[in-house]
């Protein structure tokens, strides 16, 4: 049977504060659905996103985007202006869309971040550093470095940052 037969035949349950986990951008990015159980038809994670914390914009020109807010207060930048989110919001971004979020309250935010199809996994595995075993966040110099190694990974993925 292939994967996609055995994938589509099984019940996927990842436990409250399991899952790779990887620190980008400052924040701690958890992912829940990705290739290694679902596959690439849907990816998803936890983004625990601390005060100041978020992605420059960027444009993903290969997949859709959501964004539903568990926690806190959340900037998202769509473009052309700013989108006042908190707990409860839900954001849909099309493929191609300029967008960013920043966390804008003075307690972690927590989101969920969807991607369809899937397969974005990949980059945040290889953008990240490691957050897994309560590895701790790094030093606020590091962002530079992520967003290099981000910018670095990101044409592979089809993703496009901007300045």
């Amino acid at each position: 049977m292939s994967f996609e037969e055995q994938w589509s035949r099984k019940i996927v349950h990842v436990p409250p504060g399991e899952g790779p986990s990887r620190w980008a951008f400052g924040d701690k990015y958890t992912i829940k659905s990705g290739e290694h159980n679902t596959g690439k038809h849907f990816f998803m994670m936890e983004a625990l996103v601390p005060p100041g914390g978020g992605p420059p914009p960027h444009i993903h020109h290969h997949e859709e985007e959501a964004f539903y807010v568990l926690e806190g207060k959340v900037d998202m930048f769509d473009g052309t202006e700013q989108l006042k989110l908190k707990s409860g919001s839900f954001i849909h971004v099309p493929r191609g869309s300029v967008h960013s979020f920043k966390n804008v309250s003075d307690e972690p935010s927590k989101l969920l971040i969807m991607f369809m199809p899937g397969g974005k996994d990949g980059f945040f595995l290889g953008a990240g550093v490691s957050a897994d075993d309560n590895a701790p966040m790094p030093p606020a110099s590091q962002y530079e470095l992520d967003v290099e190694r981000a910018l670095r990974v990101a044409a592979q993925y089809g993703d496009e940052y901007l300045s």
